[in-house]
């Protein structure tokens, strides 16, 4: 059971009352998601570095919120409703997993490795800082969350992994289009460029008026896209070259690495699913290098595709073939993952309650350990990537009809959302009853501190909130969703459904008895996810060409057609 703070501090360092739990519920391990707990929590959870750089951009996430429900109530319709909703899809994981090995199967393997190292290093770094800083969303309400993915609550804000995504894939676009290698004509250039600035606009612009990022979440995500994107397409040639030219100590050097990333990725102070994306890419980074490593140095085909000199030529393998490619592809993919999967679940936990017994396991926080459980359920959704088989109905369902798959949530959703409300009705109530006695107080409302500053610039400030020049209806709208901020109830809507207005605050026990609980998760997926992902894409972009070429979906016969 969580304490509260004690002391007065800075405004960040605000106190939250404990939540009430009942003896049986004492005896339980209750593990809650991503969020803002009492800061008691976040100091014992984090190192105390951490714990201070924290400390620092928390005031920044509140300082910002009002401004962002200010910009979403300003300019929300319905029809945007949907647009964004549908194109955050575009900046998701599973929309590149599935779309990347298509690149590699239509002869575009230099683009398609540029894409995997940005996107993956994206994701990885993005949710490495996620977990080390653990800083919540932007409080709903005063915002109002567009979403269609189930899961994005439950992790951090703090950078907005979409952000990185689709800025990074934009600006190496944009390098790939100005450098030698373009062979577009300057009208093609023009516009592809004018589209991939439109793309990383929609997603970055999409996560600020769905209410599920703040401006500090996607200014750090869209640096950090940018950084990665300039170092891959400047230095990466060079390391390929020593890859593709040395024995299999590079692809092994290049693993070890990887791992070792994977092994230093901080504990989040709370259950958030960020960790399990940042594996699966580390495997799928795992699985290019020392697919692309050998398919370069040892398969006979390797000549069709790789290097200046590749005879590839999709123009010259018409449609049918390939479809046909592309249809085969993936069904080998999904036939890996749905074999591999299950065995692996089934077989490493009897390998981990070994390891356990000789000492040499390696807890991670959050994950159940092999010796406290018998079997993991075959049938786990502990995918966030590419959905399993039995779910692409829903999948197609909400494709089809996006106001099927697309909710709008006010109010707490998380552990993150429901300390913020609980710790911003503490605040206020200290701040009404020291006001009452007449006393000083402590830390001063971010409505107090805007008048203050307006005060200093000769601008003449209502009770309101509001100014006496053209900007008094802003302001007053702002302090409005400032004030909202510490209020509510969990709802959750579809839109046409969706509620408005104030509801009534709940008590604390009630507001986290309605959280939605993240998923129990076990040791082996850790193992289970780097082995399945580094599979795929080893697959992708070895196994699978060379099946091609063994079954007649291959470019060799093009290549001994040719006069």
């Amino acid at each position: 059971m969580c304490k509260p703070a004690n002391g007065s501090g800075s405004g960040s360092e605000l106190p939250v009352a404990p939540l009430p739990v009942s003896g049986d519920e004492k005896a339980k391990d209750v593990v809650v998601d991503a969020g803002l707990k009492s800061l008691d929590h976040y100091r014992r959870a984090l190192p105390k570095w951490r714990y201070s750089l924290r400390q620092c951009l928390l005031p920044l996430v509140r300082w910002e919120t009002p401004y962002l429900a200010a910009f979403q109530n300003a300019v929300r319709t319905p029809a945007l409703d949907s647009y964004f909703a549908i194109t955050a899809n575009l900046g998701t994981h599973t929309f590149f997993m599935i779309g990347l090995p298509i690149l590699f199967w239509c002869g575009f393997r230099g683009f398609g490795k540029g894409l995997v190292h940005i996107l993956a290093e994206g994701v990885f770094f993005t949710g490495f800082l996620k977990d080390m800083c653990s800083l919540p969303r932007p409080l709903s309400p005063p915002l109002q969350r567009i979403t269609m993915s189930g899961s994005a609550a439950l992790e951090y804000g703090f950078p907005s992994t979409h952000s990185a995504n689709a800025v990074s894939v934009a600006v190496y676009a944009i390098l790939m289009l100005r450098s030698d290698h373009n062979i577009y004509s300057p009208t093609t250039t023009i516009a592809l460029e004018a589209l991939a600035y439109f793309y990383a606009l929609s997603i970055v612009i999409g996560r600020l008026y769905c209410g599920m990022h703040g401006f500090i979440d996607v200014i750090i995500g869209s640096i950090m896209g940018t950084a990665i994107s300039l170092v891959e397409f400047y230095y990466a040639p060079a390391v390929e070259e020593w890859m593709y030219s040395s024995n299999y100590a590079a692809p092994l050097i290049v693993a070890l690495i990887i791992l070792v990333l994977v092994r230093v990725h901080p504990e989040p102070a709370d259950d958030c699913p960020c960790f399990d994306d940042s594996v699966a890419f580390a495997g799928v980074m795992i699985g290019l290098e020392c697919g692309m490593w050998r398919f370069a140095r040892y398969s006979p085909y390797a000549t069709i595709y790789n290097g200046s000199d590749a005879t590839f030529s999709l123009a010259a393998m018409g449609w049918p073939l390939s479809i046909g490619r592309v249809v085969s592809g993936v069904l080998m993919i999904f036939a890996w993952r749905e074999a591999m999967k299950p065995a692996l679940l089934k077989f490493l936990p009897h390998l981990y309650r070994l390891l356990e017994r000789v000492g040499m396991s390696l807890p991670r926080r959050f994950f159940v350990p092999a010796s406290e459980y018998k079997d993991v359920p075959l049938h786990v959704r502990d995918d966030n990537l590419i959905p399993n088989v039995s779910d692409f109905p829903k999948v197609m369902r909400s494709i089809r009809g996006p106001g099927r798959g697309r909710s709008v949530s006010i109010g707490p959703q998380s552990a993150a959302d429901a300390y913020e409300t609980l710790a911003y009705r503490e605040r206020r109530r200290r701040e009404s009853l020291e006001g009452d006695n007449g006393g000083v107080k402590s830390k001063e409302s971010l409505t107090s501190l805007r008048e203050s500053a307006a005060k200093q610039s000769g601008v003449d400030v209502f009770e309101d909130g509001g100014k006496s020049s053209g900007v008094q209806q802003q302001n007053g709208r702002v302090a409005e969703f400032e004030k909202m901020m510490g209020t509510g109830t969990v709802v959750v809507a579809n839109e046409e459904e969706m509620l408005l207005g104030v509801e009534d605050e709940l008590g604390e026990k009630e507001v986290f008895s309605r959280l939605v609980k993240p998923r129990v998760r076990y040791d082996v997926e850790v193992v289970t996810k780097l082995v399945v992902y580094t599979g795929i894409a080893w697959l992708a972009v070895d196994l699978i060409l060379v099946t091609f070429e063994m079954i007649g979906l291959g470019a060799g016969h093009l290549v001994a057609a040719a006069p």
